[in-house]
């Protein structure tokens, strides 16, 4: 197996061409991972959610990871990790071009709002508006790929 760096160029095509990652987040000394839908754009990642847990702990604490991998051929695989800001786009008319932005990012994909959109029928651990769309400010990416 040979393990390589990949080039930041290598990492951003890895993060355009993905939609899914694992978004890691921390409160309180305890670290939370849940799958994240997202579309990328201008060095950042834009998502959208109903509040719940995910949002309230990167309120918290902005500071977030997020891992996208793809598998290869055999037993290869390339990885990326971003390193980077929760940033909310709240619906103000002070965050409307921003917000709008992320609008245009995300509809370019099928079914964008879906993952998003849906939750279980518990209530959610926030009780803001819903409806929350964020971007994730990429402070950071580094990426490796193995091949047999």
């Amino acid at each position: 197996m040979l393990i390589r760096t990949l080039s930041a160029l290598e990492c951003t095509k890895l993060l355009t061409a993905n939609r899914v990652g694992r978004l890691a987040c921390a409160k309180d000394g305890q670290p939370y991972v849940v799958p994240l839908y997202y579309a990328y754009a201008d060095n950042h990642l834009y998502a959208f959610s109903l509040p719940g847990k995910k949002i309230d702990w990167m309120r918290a604490n902005p500071l977030v990871s997020l891992q996208v991998d793809e598998h290869g051929q055999g037993r290869g695989w390339r990885s990326v990790i971003v390193d980077g800001r929760y940033e909310e786009l709240p619906d103000r008319i002070d965050h409307k071009v921003q917000r709008d932005h992320a609008w245009s990012v995300l509809s370019k994909h099928t079914d964008w709002w879906e993952p998003g959109a849906l939750k279980p029928a518990t209530p959610p651990v926030s009780d803001s508006t819903p409806h929350v769309f964020y971007r994730i400010l990429i402070e950071q990416v580094s990426g490796r790929e193995a091949s047999e």
